[in-house]
């Protein structure tokens, strides 16, 4: 528990709540409802086991913070707690509750035992990614997935390092639970194309002899997108999405739009995933921020060209 002031408060409440919930107490020393609130929001806070985080602010003490969250929901009375996540205030409360009304209100926004530890796997398995230790990242990512089944980006990263990997059949074993998102969630989606190529590149034909039919007929799409097919298995992104192009180019309706929908996912598959909010810069001294500030995330040019390529294909 900490107690806030405009000195820390983006440091231990804007800042804290992007590594994990901050429920943050507004109260008086004069407040009688305040004084039996806060040692109930205490114990929770021991009970929940460091899923969330309490903060507490006087609202005597620190009037400017108070003034700004109470005018930012409407509310003139106290004990008011307000949830911040990544940056953000995201609800509240007021008055003192009971405690199983607090349990209902923080089960809302404060992540299961399980999911915080898978949270903590896919973490781990980033950071074993980037030092190159493969086979270590895939055990903490198949124990993320493991421990909590609806974790759909640990999933996600689960099946693109055991593609990356080589390891098609399992990819495709662990991606089949989420296979009806697909049609929802564009990473899903993309996934699920790049196992369909993975699985025909074998016995696709050879790149000579495609190179061979589309020279013959420049309208030959089933050989251009097998084509594409085999240069997106081997992770040969760009190419393939040249391939592609050249299809829509030429007929954007081609095969339910098949080319344009791979091109897509293959933008996908090579975006990476944006920062949390408010990720971005300190804010100037003297300063108060009550909401924290979204994140730029940088643009990758070779993206960025092959957004504008598929744009102007289009349109």
């Amino acid at each position: 528990m900490s107690d806030i002031t405009i000195q820390n408060f983006e440091a231990e409440l804007i800042q804290a709540s992007m590594q994990q919930p901050v429920l943050l107490d507004i109260w008086a020393p004069w407040c009688g409802p305040c004084r039996t609130l806060g040692p109930l929001l205490e114990k929770v806070e021991v009970a929940y086991a460091g899923r969330f985080r309490l903060a507490k602010l006087n609202s005597d003490d620190q009037p400017e913070i108070a003034a700004q969250l109470s005018q930012a929901f409407g509310v003139r009375s106290i004990p008011f707690c307000v949830m911040f996540k990544d940056g953000q205030p995201v609800d509240g409360f007021v008055g003192a509750l009971p405690e199983a009304q607090i349990r209902e209100f923080l089960d809302r926004h404060v992540a299961s035992a399980e999911a915080q530890e898978a949270e903590q796997d896919v973490a781990e398995a980033e950071v074993l990614e980037d030092e190159g230790d493969l086979g270590a990242a895939l055990d903490k990512l198949a124990q993320a997935v493991a421990t909590d089944p609806a974790n759909e980006a640990a999933r996600c990263d689960f099946v693109k390092l055991l593609i990356e990997t080589g390891q098609i059949a399992e990819a495709r074993q662990a991606w089949t639970p989420v296979a009806p998102r697909a049609l929802v969630d564009g990473r899903i989606a993309a996934l699920g194309l790049w196992l369909d190529a993975c699985e025909k590149a074998p016995s696709a034909r050879s790149p000579q002899a495609l190179a061979a039919a589309i020279a013959a007929n420049r309208r030959d799409f089933d050989a251009r997108h097998e084509l594409a097919q085999g240069l997106m298995a081997a992770g040969r992104f760009t190419e393939a999405m040249d391939e592609l192009l050249e299809i829509v180019m030429r007929d954007k309706a081609w095969c339910d739009q098949l080319a344009r929908k791979t091109y897509v996912a293959i933008l996908e598959l090579m975006s990476k995933p944006a920062p949390k909010a408010g990720a971005a810069g300190e804010p100037a001294k003297g300063t108060l921020e009550v909401v924290g500030r979204a994140a730029v995330v940088p643009g990758d040019p070779v993206i960025d060209q092959y957004r504008r390529k598929l744009s102007m294909a289009l349109f």
